[in-house]
């Protein structure tokens, strides 16, 4: 009788620690839901820009002739820089010059960030400008991920400079657009800056 006591009040214990531990087919009573793990946060590779187009295949020469008569070509490339420079003929002091600067995904892990810092130097550098006198200096949204344009005039020259750089991504693209004025320089601010900023716009196209 005492053997058959036990083995009764030992199978209701084990039944209600079966219970305790799955009282619903498995999970644990209380225990949070299962999520998956998040994967540990890195810059979107599939997004990264991986090589840079011609120097100067990115204007058209439609564009060009009608910014630099008689123009003559320039150009210069490797895997991260490329420049094209674009003078007049007949008036040297009308020039375009487009620079595309490239932070590589095999280069660097974080090429976004990267060119993100190397847009912020651009911007001190053009606030911190020399030889040139800044005019205006502002960004300008809209355009890239990111970018701003500034005016300058020469100060040994009468020369007045159009600049935009706007970042699209892990690429830095700087256009620079120049002529000669006779006036005030801030006459020309707008008709420059525009012209710079339509150049950057077809070049922006041939990263896509």
């Amino acid at each position: 009788m005492l053997a058959l006591v036990v083995a009764g009040v030992s199978f209701v214990l084990a039944a209600g620690a079966v219970f305790l531990f799955f009282p619903g087919g498995g999970e644990e009573r209380g225990a949070p839901p299962r999520r998956a793990a998040a994967p540990p946060a890195k810059e979107s590779q599939e997004r990264t820009i991986g090589a840079l187009p011609a120097p100067c295949g990115t204007v058209a020469a439609g564009t060009v002739q009608g910014l630099i008569p008689r123009a003559q070509r320039r150009e210069s490339s490797n895997q991260t820089l490329t420049t094209c420079t674009y003078t007049s003929g007949g008036d040297g002091f009308r020039w375009l010059r487009v620079e595309a600067y490239l932070y590589a995904p095999g280069n660097t892990a974080t090429p976004v960030e990267d060119a993100r810092r190397y847009f912020g130097a651009q911007w001190t550098q053009a606030d911190n400008a020399t030889l040139e006198r800044t005019v205006s200096l502002a960004r300008h949204p809209g355009m890239g991920d990111e970018a701003f344009r500034v005016f300058k005039a020469d100060r040994g020259q009468p020369t007045v400079v159009g600049q935009v750089t706007v970042r699209e991504r892990n690429v830095v693209v700087t256009v620079s657009y120049s002529e000669q004025t006779r006036g005030r320089a801030e006459d020309r601010e707008q008709d420059c800056l525009n012209r710079a900023t339509r150049v950057a716009g077809e070049v922006l196209r041939g990263f896509r």
